[in-house]
């Protein structure tokens, strides 16, 4: 019996479809090209906002789809299952969402629709050379002057780095309170003086996602760009929107792990040795059968976590729970499937190759899974 996730819709369907035959016309043919360049090409960002799957569960009053969780969850399946890890869809998102449950009404409607449309590309900085998983260690400040801020300071791994136009910067406005004085800022680097895209990193997997250095040397914001107007509130913003993120990297992670499974399937129905297809060896079925069950566990589980985002009652720890343990599982079978490829499996123009160089990071970025494990633990 083919199990259905419990928050499809015949309306979602519809919705997946569209958004299939958008990653299939407009994804897929150039991923090649992409990995070259590092970079998805700057017209995909307009294309993705005309069918309105970038901002896909923001209201429509700013400019989004309008829709829940559940299509920004089909979006984010339908990239998975076409093996795409270079548009960076999900932290546009995540900046989005920061900017609807946290921002003021200004800052939503100055910003929101320029994101859905694709006018701007969003990304998110918060790692630094020095401090990754633990934020309370940056270094980068927003100094009043005058009647705005200017930034100073460097970040490093940011995804979207090379094509973002708004980034939400943390930062530190009164450096001397610790956490107390972190504060998200809304920067618009677009041409901004001051501001410089480092090198696009060369990562081990994601080749076609634009990763990057960011350098700010007094670069000028206005009053208002303090997220929520408020200074001081960053790390609160921070937890309160980081189950967010950890439960798309869930859902991405499942995607994975799903494509891996139906791509070793039917590899080993065709694939002969010892004059038998591999498929009908007992050792292929036995660990084709043990990862059908994880891949299961792994859906049902996310569907839980779906569910919950859409009814609005996810929480961090549930997110930990959903972040660390799917990213690590999704590892683990992809390296299972990638073996029963044999030596076709270590060349790069099996899908299977690329899947087992991007799900590494998996495990690291959206916060470490020992930070995960940290957050799950306090909670015992």
């Amino acid at each position: 019996m083919h199990y259905v996730s419990p928050w499809m819709t015949p309306e979602l369907d519809t919705f997946r479809s569209a958004v299939r035959r958008f990653v299939e016309g407009e994804i897929v043919p150039h991923q090649e090209r992409w990995r070259k360049q590092q970079h998805v090409d700057r017209d995909l960002w307009r294309k993705g906002g005309e069918i309105g799957i970038l901002l896909a569960d923001i209201p429509d009053e700013y400019g989004g789809s309008g829709g829940s969780f559940a299509h920004q969850s089909i979006v984010f399946e339908e990239l998975g299952y076409a093996g795409d890890m270079a548009f960076g869809i999900h932290v546009h998102a995540i900046v989005a969402h920061y900017l609807l449950n946290q921002g003021t009404e200004e800052q939503k409607r100055k910003y929101l629709p320029r994101l859905a449309s694709g006018e701007m590309v969003a990304d998110i900085a918060m790692t630094e050379p020095g401090a990754g998983s633990d934020l309370k260690g940056i270094r980068t400040t927003a100094r009043r002057d005058g009647d705005g801020y200017l930034i100073n300071g460097s970040k490093t791994f940011i995804s979207n780095g090379y094509l973002a136009d708004l980034i939400l910067v943390v930062a530190k406005t009164s450096p001397e309170e610790g956490a107390r004085g972190v504060s998200l800022m809304l920067v618009e680097v677009r041409d901004a003086p001051g501001f410089r895209v480092g090198r696009i990193l060369e990562k081990m997997g994601q080749k076609g996602q634009d990763t990057c250095e960011l350098f700010f040397d007094d670069v000028r914001c206005g009053p208002n760009s303090v997220l929520g107007g408020v200074e001081g509130k960053g790390f609160v913003q921070l937890m309160t929107e980081l189950p967010y993120e950890r439960t798309i990297l869930g859902v991405a992670g499942v995607a994975a792990i799903e494509r891996a499974l139906q791509l070793t399937i039917d590899y080993t129905r065709e694939r002969k040795a010892f004059g038998q297809a591999l498929i009908e060896m007992q050792n292929t079925r036995f660990v084709l059968a043990e990862i059908k069950t994880e891949a299961t566990v792994a859906r049902t589980f996310i569907d839980r976590c779906i569910v919950d985002m859409i009814e609005g009652r996810m929480d961090t720890v549930l997110a930990s729970m959903a972040k660390y343990w799917i990213s690590d599982l999704q590892c683990t079978v992809v390296d299972r499937c990638l073996q029963l490829f044999g030596g076709y499996g270590y060349m790069l123009e099996y899908p299977i190759a690329q899947m087992y160089l991007d799900a590494r990071v998996q495990r690291i970025y959206g916060g470490a899974n020992e930070i995960m494990k940290e957050i799950i633990a306090r909670e015992l």
